[in-house]
């Protein structure tokens, strides 16, 4: 937020002149403009205050500022006062304000409309004057944006199909974060048309929506737009067997099911319904941006409508909002605005109506898109506080109770702690007509300001033929009362090229029997079968004859694979297919393979002659088909000649010589070991298995080898064990004669030294034993030597035993590493066609 001098400023890209500074003090304006910075809207506003506060008049004037800076705006306006934004008359004639002067006014006054007129004009000029705003600022605003007003279910605007969100959205559903997208935008679909029925439905525990939500899910996952009428066709035959883990006639039984159907088939049945379903599709792309990519201000005008049919509007219009908004890069810049100038029962604190849930999304979640949110109430009691803590910038005008404005500072001391409560509140309840307290989360201290005068002119609430007066040249509305929606989708631009396929506002009414003896009305659309005069040349209303030997079945819509043969479920037109299941046989002796399996496939479509490669393997079982048809059915008539025997006969040969050509079933082998792998065992089941035979094989061999070496290795141990103790025996007998040759030794240097003869003899004594230590010695290392020797021989031996182990081992390893894959082929009288019959499919 910024301050400039009055009527000098250069108002710059993204900035938002609002108004001029207030003192507090005096109550008057001072020299002081308030300039804002649209990037501060990423973070929302609430704009709050009592009726005349001047809370209608800042909302223009923020819209003027955003557009004026190519922000493009979505602005709901359930009380009708936003249409003023297309009263921009830049050259201040009172011919141009006359057609919007109020007579009662005039008459007031004492004054004709004429002179009224003329008193306004000069007013306007004068007022935009003292804010420095000519025609020239007046004129950039004109050019930089158009604005449309739209009028859902109604054609005195411009009309909207809002029944076009039954449109898939272009999503990977494969994408977790993608499908959460989609899931989103279909329960706000769902509820919207819920509430619009008149049905109160939770989205976790009501049957009514956890259903319709499964119904379009699965739709729009398999790329595939819904009607109405399909919708409605399929709540009677879901397209799915179970909801959770229970049947679906245990979930949501027929009966019921049936009563939604009807509740929800008097809706569109109703003649005011058709204003429901004509104009340009709802596209948001289209809405913020023309086809030329120049911003746009679209104006959802709601002031006509029930508060059911508001909350109809507004929760499509935000939940498709949302899914355009995820689908954008992340920007800090304001890239659109949302504004709803009345949130009155869209965002309650208590209640809990289908709105609420997107409005709080966008506010959590709008500021990474440069998505921001305004919200103008007067009654700020009946905001839900979460809404409230989530506004970054407030503007609060006068206020009508103690109650208002303790709920006002209550949202934002929550919002900015370090407000000066007191403060706060002496400045509100000061407050004059026009003047706000402006609150950012980014500034330190409120200001006081007064909005600036509006370049358009503010002439009160439009009703719908002051609307029908401004939009009558708009090309959508004309192209839209005069046209097909095909034709609105073209003023659109590239919503051209978007098919939707939408129960016309003129369909003729129709009276279907269902089940049970019911009778339901409902329109010709999408989905629903034709008026007889409608039966093309290719087409009956009478099943064509097929051979009578041949079973006809006509497709369940819940069948599970319905989606690869592009069915419609709901769907009235025909299109006939052959059903066949196949029993095959796979046998070879050699490899002890005894295997069946069941083959099982839809041809479809059919052409005049037989084509078995046309073949859609499915995994088909007595439930997916039924032997009743869809009621008021039309068929198409094939090409085949299915009347004939000779037809059926033919195809099944061919199918037979197509399965014997083209099917087989492939198996391992192991030469080296003489396996085969079984049937459906997979290649590392098979290696272990092959490297455990081998491991077998290689311990039986070296068993043998064992065996062969054993009596040699035995008899060296049984030698080495012989040396070893020999060397014991000697290394004893060497230390005795070493102790012996000691003692004596000593004993005969004792008698030396005393003397006489017995030295001589005590000296050869001291030889002899001397020569027998020596010759103990030499014993002992001859035997040592020997035994060293065996050791060698016992060393040789085993590594040798050791070195063909490892061979014997290397070459079973090698042997359980030899796999390769053989194929066992069919022969034809392998091959059993158990069934082949006529299926009827629902194409459309």
């Amino acid at each position: 937020m910024t301050a400039g001098n009055q009527g000098n400023q250069t108002i710059q890209p993204g900035e938002m002149f609002l108004g001029g500074a207030i003192d507090p003090v005096s109550g008057k304006r001072i020299q002081r403009d308030i300039i804002y910075d649209s990037r501060n809207l990423t973070t929302h506003s609430i704009i709050v205050g009592m009726t005349g506060s001047g809370k209608t008049g800042l909302g223009i004037v923020m819209l003027e500022e955003a557009l004026s800076s190519g922000i493009p705006c979505l602005i709901l306006d359930p009380k009708g006062d936003m249409g003023n934004l297309l009263l921009n008359f830049p050259s201040f004639s009172p011919r141009d304000f006359l057609p919007w002067i109020d007579e009662a006014e005039a008459k007031s006054r004492a004054t004709s409309t004429d002179q009224l007129a003329v008193q306004i004009s000069e007013s306007w000029r004068s007022g935009l004057a003292e804010w420095g705003i000519g025609p020239d600022r007046m004129q950039k605003l004109a050019d930089s944006a158009s604005c449309t007003i739209y009028t859902p279910g109604s054609v005195s605007g411009v009309p909207i199909n809002v029944v076009g969100s039954l449109v898939a959205p272009r999503l990977d559903w494969s994408d977790s974060s993608q499908a959460e997208i989609g899931r989103d935008e279909i329960e706000g679909l769902v509820s919207s048309f819920l509430v619009l029925a008149r049905i109160d439905a939770d989205p976790i525990s009501s049957p009514e929506h956890i259903l319709l939500a499964n119904i379009i899910e699965k739709a729009w996952s398999e790329g595939r737009d819904l009607d109405l009428g399909s919708l409605i066709s399929q709540v009677r035959h879901p397209p799915m067997r179970k909801l959770g883990v229970f049947e679906i006639d245990s979930f949501y039984p027929q009966k019921e099911r049936d009563r939604l159907a009807i509740r929800l088939n008097g809706l569109i049945a109703s003649p005011s319904f058709a204003a429901w379903m004509a104009g340009p599709p709802l596209d948001i792309e289209r809405m913020l941006y023309s086809s030329r990519g120049q911003p746009q201000a679209s104006i959802i005008y709601l002031a006509h409508l029930s508060e059911a049919e508001r909350q109809f509007v507004v929760t499509l219009i935000l939940s498709r909002l949302i899914t355009w908004m995820r689908r954008q890069s992340g920007t800090p810049d304001l890239r659109a605005l949302v504004y709803m100038d009345e949130v009155f029962g869209f965002a309650p604190p208590t209640a809990e109506p289908p709105s609420k849930k997107q409005i709080l999304t966008i506010l959590k979640q709008g500021r990474a898109y440069g998505v921001g949110m305004v919200l103008s109430t007067q009654n700020p009691v009946d905001l839900d506080y979460k809404a409230m803590s989530n506004a970054g910038t407030w503007m609060i005008g006068r206020l009508q109770t103690e109650r208002d404005k303790a709920r006002i500072l209550e949202g934002i001391e929550s919002v900015s702690g370090q407000t000066d409560m007191k403060l706060f509140d002496r400045l509100i309840s000061n407050l004059g007509k026009r003047q706000f307290v402006l609150q950012s989360a980014k500034a330190k201290e409120p200001v006081i300001f007064t909005s600036r005068w509006s370049m358009s002119y503010l002439a009160g609430p439009l009703d719908r033929n002051q609307i029908e007066r401004l939009t009558r040249d708009h090309p959508l509305r004309s192209i839209s009362i005069s046209s097909s929606s095909a034709g609105a989708g073209a003023a659109y631009g590239t919503a051209a090229s978007t098919s939707f396929k939408i129960a016309s506002a003129a369909a003729s009414q129709e009276t279907l029997r269902q089940e049970g003896g019911m009778e339901m009305t409902r329109r010709s659309s999408g989905g629903f079968p034709p008026a007889s005069g409608e039966i093309s040349r290719d087409e009956s209303q009478v099943a064509p004859r097929v051979d009578p030997s041949t079973a006809v079945y006509y497709l369940d819509p819940s069948a599970p694979w319905a989606s690869q043969v592009r069915s419609m479920p709901g769907g009235k037109r025909l299109q006939a297919g052959l059903i066949a299941r196949v029993h095959l046989k796979y046998d070879d002796n050699k490899a002890a393979v005894d295997h069946t399996e069941e083959w099982e496939a839809i041809f479809f479509p059919l052409s005049k002659r037989f084509d078995p490669k046309s073949a859609i393997n499915v995994d088909y079982d007595d439930r997916d088909l039924t032997s009743r048809p869809p009621d008021r059915a039309i068929y198409l008539l094939a090409k085949a000649d299915l009347d004939k025997a000779s037809y059926f006969k033919e195809a099944k040969s061919a199918l037979q010589d197509h399965l014997v050509r083209s099917r087989s079933i492939s198996i391992l082998r192991n030469p080296a070991l003489d396996l085969y792998s079984r049937v459906g065992e997979s290649r590392n089941d098979f290696e272990r298995r092959c490297f455990q035979a081998a491991e077998d094989k290689a311990d039986i061999e070296m068993a043998k080898l064992k065996d062969k070496h054993e009596s040699s290795i035995n008899r060296i141990k049984s030698q080495l064990n012989n040396a070893d103790r020999r060397v014991r025996e000697l290394n004893t007998d060497t230390r005795q004669r070493q102790q012996e040759e000691l003692l004596h030794g000593a004993g005969d240097l004792l008698s030396g030294l005393l003397g006489g003869r017995r030295r001589s003899l005590s000296l050869g004594g001291a030889a002899s034993r001397r020569s027998m230590t020596i010759r103990t010695q030499e014993r002992l290392r001859s035997a040592e030597e020997k035994k060293e020797e065996k050791e060698r021989e016992l060393e040789e031996l085993e590594d040798k035993l050791a070195e063909e182990i490892s061979l014997i081992s290397d070459r079973w390893k090698v042997a359980a590493d030899q796999i390769e894959e053989i194929k066992i082929p069919l022969e034809k009288a392998d091959v059993d066609v158990e069934e082949m019959s006529v299926l009827w499919i629902p194409v459309g």
